[in-house]
């Protein structure tokens, strides 16, 4: 005899032979199903001509399963369970009781920015959450969140393309200085950022491209690797900092910095999140999503 392969097998069969097993009756499991009962017959003897078995035989008041029916039901019903599941998911997600690892790409100052909040609310709302941040090369990230390596990317991130894309929030550059610097009551004019000497962070080209821009490049005295170390550095130098102002806010200190709003050439930018269209219909990836714009969407 052939064996059977699950190409042969019509999944509403198996349903149906799910349905008379736990109801034991034919008539009773095309009614559950909403069939006719010549219907459930016929389908049923479609069944036992490829599996070779009889399924049921009559007995009172319904029918009862064959031996190799009493083998089949359990795979059955764990198999339809499986299926049911995976089909119902979004509307079965908890994050209360559901592990979640959450895998984002964050340049350094975006974790300083957007991680302490993301995991307060994690901590309440998904508790059995883990996090991964990581920074990656901006022509990997759109590669990288369609391969599911990353579920999101958030930045000012112009090199990104072909990705999913939802503005979170607009900013703008502005300048860091040790709050005793003799410019720092200046009018922050073109001609007063001519005076200073800057330090700038070599991952970021966009504070390196507006530095070119206004021929301030001669003024760099020192390129750092991260933006964190930088408020350390200008509050004991005289060396400022071009950096976004909504770091730079969280990153003052009365008393110990002081902050410029110069007009920059394009110096306004906006902050965007990034995903993979291949993911965003799973129920996982869109309460994360809907969570990261709660948080930081104001726009």
């Amino acid at each position: 005899m052939r064996a059977m392969h699950i190409k042969d097998i019509d999944l509403n069969l198996l349903r149906l032979f799910d349905a008379v097993y736990r109801l034991g009756s034919v008539s009773r499991a095309a009614e559950a199903l909403d069939l006719s009962q010549p219907a459930a017959s016929q389908g049923l003897t479609r069944l036992r001509r490829l599996l070779a078995d009889p399924l049921f035989t009559r007995a009172h008041g319904g029918v009862r399963p064959t031996p190799r029916a009493e083998r089949l039901a359990l795979a059955v019903q764990s198999a339809i369970g499986l299926l049911q599941a995976a089909l119902s998911e979004g509307e079965a997600f908890d994050p209360q009781g559901t592990p979640l690892r959450l895998r984002l790409h964050l340049s350094d100052i975006g974790e300083a920015r957007f991680l302490p909040p993301l995991m307060l609310a994690l901590r309440a709302q998904a508790p059995l959450s883990q996090v991964l941040s990581q920074t990656l090369p901006q022509h990997q990230i759109a590669d990288a969140l369609d391969a599911g390596k990353i579920d999101f990317a958030i930045g000012f991130l112009p090199g990104v393309r072909a990705t999913q894309r939802q503005e979170l929030l607009r900013d703008r550059y502005c300048v860091l200085l040790r709050a005793g610097h003799p410019l720092a009551a200046a009018r922050p004019t073109a001609a007063m950022l001519r005076r200073l000497d800057f330090v700038a962070v070599h991952t970021h080209s966009e504070t390196l491209r507006i530095l070119q821009q206004l021929q301030l490049q001669d003024r760099l005295r020192l390129t750092s690797s991260n933006f964190l170390a930088l408020p350390g550095i200008v509050r004991r130098t005289d060396l400022a900092a071009l950096m976004p102002h909504a770091i730079a806010r969280d990153m003052f200190i009365p008393g110990d910095h002081a902050l410029l709003l110069p007009a920059l050439p394009q110096g306004d930018f906006s902050v965007a999140l990034h995903w993979s269209r291949r993911f965003e219909t799973d129920p996982v990836h869109r309460w994360a999503h809907q969570l990261l714009v709660a948080l930081f969407g104001t726009t």
